[in-house]
């Protein structure tokens, strides 16, 4: 048998090899499929919010509900009301809030809050803008009376796991609380609402109430019916999912 001759030249063993190589080291490229990951669901929280107007005739401007972070407040006691208060406090006005930068999402009610009468606001974010909600109406039978939540967290809450809570009138110091003709927008006058201009001490305090003719104030329109105590707003909140 005639022997295998494996002296071959040095040409032909170079390209010998370097096929071997290419194929044993082939390419995948073919094969390769670039997979783009999936983005992670959003994940959104659902947040009933229920309000009852407390009291025996002061009807409430249509609410205003608003999301924005933790360290973000609507108002300060002792502090001046902002333009924004100022606007919603004097003519239930609640534009100017829904426009601030702090807040990234907002509802308002259907309606007026009459007394006695409660209405549920949805308010539904993604997970990751959940932290601090705000709410504002104002008493129209009043000159700047108004009420709500100031900044409550609800990071972290769970689902069907209710939290309650009273809230008190507060003044805006904005407008003097004359109670006189021409200066409540509410049925009990139906008067001018906001007026940029700031006759009162200028900074929020709890409301000390209204006084009425009946009291003594003879150019009051309000009549003792109008009077309301503390607190004059019940609110539950649920996050429902």
């Amino acid at each position: 048998m005639k022997p295998t001759n494996l002296n071959l030249k040095p040409s032909l063993l170079a390209i010998v090899v370097s096929t071997s190589l290419l194929t044993a080291c082939g390419s995948d490229d073919d094969n390769d499929v670039l997979v783009t990951p999936e983005p992670a669901p959003v994940v959104m929280q659902t947040f009933s919010v229920t309000v009852t107007n407390l009291t025996a005739n002061q009807p409430m401007s249509p609410v205003i509900l608003a999301s924005h972070s933790a360290d973000a407040m609507l108002w300060q006691a002792g502090e001046p009301a902002s333009v924004a208060i100022e606007k919603m406090a004097e003519g239930g006005d609640t534009a100017d809030i829904a426009a601030l930068e702090v807040v990234n999402s907002s509802v308002n009610g259907v309606g007026m809050l009459m007394p006695g009468m409660s209405e549920t606001l949805i308010l539904t974010l993604a997970e990751a803008d959940v932290a601090n909600i705000s709410l504002a109406t104002m008493l129209v039978n009043t000159n700047d009376a108004f009420t709500g939540l100031n900044s409550i967290s609800i990071a972290g809450m769970q689902v069907d796991m209710p939290s309650m809570m009273h809230n008190m009138a507060y003044d805006a110091g904005t407008e003097d609380n004359s109670e006189q003709k021409g200066t409540i927008p509410g049925p009990a006058d139906g008067g001018e609402g906001f007026n940029a201009n700031r006759d009162d001490v200028d900074f929020v305090h709890i409301h000390p109430g209204v006084i009425t003719q009946y009291d003594g104030l003879d150019d009051s329109v309000l009549m003792p019916s109008h009077r309301f105590d503390n607190p004059v707003l019940a609110v539950k909140i649920v996050r429902t999912q």
